[in-house]
């Protein structure tokens, strides 16, 4: 039987496993299309895919169940999946004021943490260091980011950024924060209480699901 969603992903980029993980805690199924960087057969930039995301990036969505409709842009993705299937309210609350809280947090790791976190890892790892002012000025940021989330958690004392729960605001940093070992952070000594909120996240069922028999290519947790 075909899966309810499509959803067009990479085996190691981190906003498309955002989308898998909000699907498998939402407990709706999909297929996934892994996608390569570049204009390759396989590739994100071919005309094929930009006809689904004329962006040409990953994460898109197709929702078979609903006349097709193709989203693109991760926290789009997900706020669409929420809005209109998370009838419970297990990763999105219900009033207005609930939702601007989440939203608060979510809409920073969209803005802020992904991509000052993805700007990093290129200055200071992928591209061997060779801009040090550049690497150092995202490096420092992201620091500050987490002093940010080190913070709100010791604030709330719950575990979770706000309400008390998981929230598509806590697993939209998930997968960001598993690459900070690149950038040479040590969580657990640095940062304890954002390192022990990403354990939790990690033992999940619906983080746990959204590996099952896809490329998963983790990060080290070291």
């Amino acid at each position: 039987m075909a899966k309810q969603f499509t959803l067009y992903s990479h085996p190691v980029g981190p906003n498309g496993w955002k989308v898998a993980q909000v699907l498998c805690e939402l407990g709706l199924e999909y297929e996934t299309v892994f996608k390569e960087f570049g204009d390759g057969e396989n590739g994100m930039k071919t005309p094929e895919y930009e006809k689904i995301n004329p962006n040409g990036r990953i994460p898109a969505l197709v929702d078979h169940s609903n006349n097709d409709l193709i989203i693109w842009e991760s926290g789009a993705i997900i706020l669409y999946l929420v809005k209109k299937y998370d009838t419970e309210h297990k990763l999105y609350p219900a009033s207005l004021e609930e939702q601007a809280l989440v939203d608060t947090w979510f809409f920073f790791q969209m803005t802020g943490f992904g991509p000052y976190t993805g700007q990093a890892v290129w200055f200071k790892v992928l591209t061997g260091n060779k801009n040090v002012e550049a690497a150092d000025r995202y490096v420092a940021e992201v620091h500050r980011m987490c002093k940010v989330l080190n913070g709100q958690l010791e604030k709330e004392g719950t575990g979770w950024l706000v309400l008390g729960k998981c929230t598509i605001a806590d697993l939209s940093f998930l997968q960001w924060v598993r690459f900070l070992y690149r950038l040479g952070i040590d969580l657990e000594k640095e940062y304890p209480l954002v390192n022990k909120w990403k354990e939790t996240m990690l033992a999940s069922p619906g983080v746990k699901a959204s590996t099952v028999g896809e490329v998963w290519a983790p990060a080290p947790t070291e």
